[in-house]
C-alpha cells in the first residue's frame, strides 16, 4: 500500500507549514532535525514503539532493531532526510509543531544550555568566546565536537550533544569554536559526584584529558592531536544506523598511525577512551568499542614492529 504525503516537495517549499520550512533549512546544513510539541517536547512515540516494545532504534543506548517511519523516540527521530521530514508519518507532528529541534550530536556539536543570569556570568568568565544563540530564558552556546549530555552539570547549566535535542532558536552570532576541555570537564564533574552525598566529589576527573602532561614524548602539537581526533568522533557519530564499531576501529588505527615516529609516550591511552565513548554514545556495547580500539592501536604496533 502506498501513501501520498500531505506536504509537497522540492522547490514549493513555501507552501509547507513553518516548522517544516525551518527543519528542512536545517537538514540542509546538516543538522538533523524534528519537530516538538507544546512545552518543546518531543511526540510520544507511536502505539508499536510505545514503552520500548519495538527494542528502540538501533543508535540508542539500548541499541535496536526498531525502523519505525514516525518521530518516535524523541531525539533518535531526528534527521537530515527530506523525505522522512515530508513524509506522511510526519505530516500530523508538523501541523502540530510548536517549534523545532535539532540533534547537536549528530551534527558534531555541543550546546552548553545557560538558563538564568548566573549561568551566562559563568560561562563569561570560565570558556572560550564561540556562537551564542539566545533562548527564552537564557543561552545557548555551540561548540564544534561532540561528547556525552548531562543536565544540571552546574547550577542553571545542561551540556547537550549526544543523545540529546535541542530547541531551534535562530542562527545566533558569533563564530564556533572547538569544544573546549573546560565543557567536558563539566560533564566527568557531574558524572563523578556521589549522588548520595550533599558534598560534591572534588577527586580526580574519571576521564583524564590529552595534554602535554600526558603526552611528554608527543612530536605533533595540541591543535593538531585534537583536529584529528575531534574529526575521528565526528565519523563514529555519523554512524547512526551501523558501522560505528568499524569504525571506531579504523580512527584508532588512524590515530595510532600518526605517532609511529614520536619517541612517546603520546598519551593514545587517553585518545581511546574518548573513541571508546563516542561508538557508546551512539549505541555499541562498551566491551566491543573498547576491543575495536585496541584492534586498531594493535595493528599499527605490529606493524611497525
Amino acid at each position: 500500500m502506498t501513501h501520498t504525503t500531505d506536504f509537497p516537495r522540492g522547490p514549493g517549499r513555501a507552501a509547507l507549514p513553518p516548522n517544516l520550512q525551518t527543519a528542512l533549512w536545517l537538514a540542509d546544513m546538516g543538522l538533523p532535525a524534528l519537530p516538538l510539541r507544546e512545552g518543546k517536547l518531543p511526540f510520544g512515540n507511536c502505539p508499536a514503539c510505545t514503552g520500548s516494545f519495538c527494542g528502540d532504534r538501533p543508535h540508542m543506548k539500548a541499541a535496536g532493531p526498531c525502523q519505525c517511519p514516525a518521530p518516535c523516540h524523541g531525539w533518535a527521530a531526528a534527521t537530515t532526510a527530506p523525505n522522512v521530514l515530508t513524509s506522511w508519518t510526519w505530516a500530523s507532528a508538523w501541523r502540530q509543531a510548536e517549534a523545532v529541534g535539532y540533534h547537536p550530536g549528530g551534527a558534531d556539536l555541543t550546546v552548553v544550555d545557560l538558563d538564568n543570569a548566573d549561568a551566562m556570568t559563568w560561562a563569561r568568565e570560565n570558556l572560550p568566546v564561540t556562537k551564542v544563540v539566545e533562548t527564552t530564558r537564557g543561552e545557548h552556546w555551540v561548540y564544534r565536537g561532540a561528547m556525552r549530555s548531562a543536565n544540571k552539570v552546574r547550577p542553571g547549566i545542561d551540556v547537550k550533544s549526544f543523545m540529546q535535542y535541542a530547541r531551534w532558536y535562530g542562527p545566533g552570532a558569533g563564530s564556533i569554536t572547538l569544544l573546549p576541555d573546560a565543557v567536558r570537564a563539566l560533564v566527568v564533574k557531574e558524572e563523578t559526584t556521589r549522588p548520595l552525598r550533599v558534598e560534591v566529589d572534588s577527586s580526580s576527573p574519571a576521564r583524564a584529558v590529552w595534554d602535554r602532561s600526558v603526552a611528554t614524548g608527543c612530536r605533533h602539537t595540541e591543535v593538531f592531536v585534537r583536529t584529528g581526533l575531534e574529526r575521528g568522533l565526528a565519523r563514529i557519530a555519523a554512524c547512526r544506523e551501523q558501522g560505528a564499531g568499524s569504525t571506531a576501529y579504523g580512527v584508532a588505527r588512524f590515530l595510532a598511525n600518526q605517532h609511529t615516529a614520536c619517541p612517546g609516550p603520546c598519551g593514545l591511552e587517553i585518545l581511546g577512551d574518548r573513541i571508546i565513548d563516542a561508538a557508546v554514545a551512539v549505541g555499541v556495547p562498551k566491551a566491543y568499542a573498547a576491543r575495536a580500539v585496541a584492534n586498531g592501536f594493535t595493528a599499527v604496533a605490529v606493524r611497525a614492529s
